[in-house]
């Protein structure tokens, strides 16, 4: 084959040749490029579930309430049409944010109550200006009280004290130890504590009183204490008539209404 020819063939096998493929571009593709949209598509999911699932069981209590309330022949009302949250209650006012819900009320055993799920939260702000709510919740009872109150509260020791402490109060001592151990007393008017608190009432304190906290302020008794399931509001409002029911006769005569 003469050197023309060879030229001609190489030439002609270049011709032919096909050019290499470009690299391929894996950035954003495979596992990797799933993964993101995976994660977000799986938090998406886990909200709506814990959406759903708040939504199920506050239902449920709404329920279970009306149902303790149609068995006990009081009322029943979903949110608060008594503006509760106005109330001068120290536990009413703290917090950032307050709420009143499941509300049930009427005349349980002679005495006229107001018995509500109760929360607050406090809000804090982190250092890249992100917030959050920490939340606190109660179940508390409203009962009338026959006298003008100064304001009067009984915690227990180590719960809910910070009620008094907000208030600049000093714990007020009684003849029991006992009683001094479990509860911390504050009030406006020193006497006025002594005049509710006496031997019939300490002796019931201590044994019934230890889980709630009692804030006296004009004719009315807040009683409070941790969240609780619907089907425990008999014993809730039990503990609330029993408070007033040991508050001294002569109180009212003392501090007429």
């Amino acid at each position: 084959m003469t050197t023309p020819a060879i030229v001609g063939a190489t030439l002609l096998g270049h011709k032919h040749t096909p050019p290499p493929a470009p690299p391929v571009n894996v950035e954003g593709g495979g596992f990797e490029g799933i993964a993101p949209i995976a994660l977000v598509i799986f938090g998406v999911l886990v909200l709506g579930v814990v959406v759903y699932l708040s939504y199920v069981m506050k239902e449920r209590r709404k329920a279970a309430f009306a149902q303790q309330a149609a068995i006990l022949h009081l009322t029943y009302q979903p949110e608060d049409t008594f503006g509760i949250l106005s109330y001068p209650f120290t536990l009413l006012q703290r917090g950032d944010g307050q709420g009143a819900e499941n509300v049930v009320s009427g005349t349980w055993q002679e005495i006229d109550v107001i018995a509500f799920d109760y929360w607050y939260y406090d809000e804090s702000m982190d250092a890249k200006g992100n917030t959050s709510r920490s939340y606190h919740r109660f179940d508390c009872v409203l009962v009338p009280v026959e006298a003008d109150c100064p304001r009067l509260t009984v915690a227990p020791e180590g719960l809910l004290t910070s009620l008094a402490d907000a208030l600049s109060f000093h714990d007020i001592e009684f003849e029991s130890d006992e009683f001094n151990r479990a509860f911390n007393v504050t009030c406006e008017v020193p006497k006025f504590a002594n005049d509710v608190i006496d031997q019939r009432m300490i002796a019931w304190l201590l044994a019934n009183g230890s889980k709630h906290t009692y804030e006296a302020v004009g004719n009315r008794v807040l009683v409070s204490g941790p969240r609780i399931d619907p089907a425990e509001l008999p014993a809730l409002l039990g503990v609330a008539r029993g408070f007033v029911e040991h508050v001294p006769k002569v109180v009212s005569s003392l501090y007429p209404g």
